[in-house]
């Protein structure tokens, strides 16, 4: 029936995809090897849960790994349950991250592309196996953009300081591709029954499975991506009105990132409660008033009170609440 022509064609492009990012991964892999990741110690232990790892690379090897996840992210992402608003903005990032990290030129001409084997899909692992992998790749995917995104906010920040506009506004719009793709990757990492996640994913990352619960906070990625938009906003801290009236495609520009970063606030706090309900943070102490989803709703709002100003829309009633609180 012409009803299940739609996911037919949306697993068949996938395949697609990642046979392509296949191939990439082999013609790099040409070039020099992988680092044995494993190899390399762990600075956190949110690094050696997630199995990822830090270290000097060439622009070869840079590409290499970064590709390597891609394929990974989108292997999986043929099976995984997740939607269409979702997959877009992933596969966006997705692309954004392989035209970065190889220095490719986008809209590349379809003969400068060579033919791709779509393999068939594997045989069917088991379920369990394949959510523990999912719960890795997709946070996989989501350092990737964290990093990428990082960069791509650090070239804007120093294009608009030595004065070159175009070149930050192109920087700033390939910044907000990663940062729409920030949920889109957790979303795909959750992608897994909340009960299989709470019975036997959850606990290994905390005590005694670890040292210390894992948590946002040991990201050091989403750290150097904060760090980013910080000196980002000491650069251009105007108002949307006074960026509009001097330079309106920068404060578009502007704003269409920090909504973005806004929104990924906002549904960090629905997919904790789709996965933990109202559980608590295992990275949380004991003593504290709040629960996970409380916790991270109070950081949407936080970041919505600094960014109230900067942008179109900003939620003022959320920054004078925060304004009071903060003279109580």
């Amino acid at each position: 029936m012409a009803t299940h022509a739609r996911p037919v064609e949306r697993t068949d492009a996938l395949r697609q995809a990642a046979a392509a990012a296949g191939e990439l991964v082999a013609a790099l892999s040409a070039l020099a090897p992988a680092v044995a990741g494993e190899g390399l110690p762990a600075e956190s232990i949110s690094q050696s849960f997630f199995r990822v790892r830090e270290g000097e690379l060439s622009d070869q090897q840079a590409a290499l790994h970064g590709v390597l996840v891609v394929h990974r992210g989108l292997d999986d992402l043929c099976e995984a349950p997740l939607s269409g608003s979702d997959l877009a903005l992933e596969a966006a990032g997705m692309r954004q991250a392989v035209l970065d990290l190889t220095g490719a030129e986008p809209g590349a001409a379809p003969d400068s592309v060579p033919p791709v084997a779509v393999p068939e899909p594997a045989a069917g692992a088991a379920l369990e196996t394949v959510w523990s992998a999912r719960w890795l790749i997709g946070h996989q995917v989501h350092v990737l953009f964290n990093v990428c995104a990082a960069v791509a906010v650090a070239d804007a920040t120093r294009h608009l300081r030595h004065g070159d506009g175009d070149a930050a506004l192109l920087r700033l719009a390939d910044a907000t591709v990663y940062v729409r793709g920030f949920p889109a990757a957790m979303t795909h990492a959750s992608t897994v029954p909340a009960d299989y996640y709470m019975a036997a994913i959850r606990h290994t990352m905390a005590p005694p499975s670890v040292d210390v619960p894992l948590s946002g906070r040991q990201h050091r990625g989403y750290k150097l991506f904060r760090a980013a938009m910080k000196d980002l906003l000491s650069v251009v801290p105007d108002s949307y009105e006074q960026l509009a009236a001097r330079a309106p495609e920068l404060a578009e520009a502007r704003g269409a990132l920090l909504e973005a970063d806004i929104v990924d606030g906002e549904r960090h706090v629905t997919l904790a409660y789709s996965m933990v309900h109202l559980h608590r943070s295992i990275a949380q102490k004991p003593e504290g008033p709040d629960n996970a989803v409380a916790e991270l709703r109070h950081m949407r709002h936080r970041r919505a009170a600094k960014y109230a100003s900067l942008i179109r829309f900003g939620d003022h009633y959320i920054a004078d609440a925060v304004a009071g609180l903060s003279h109580s």
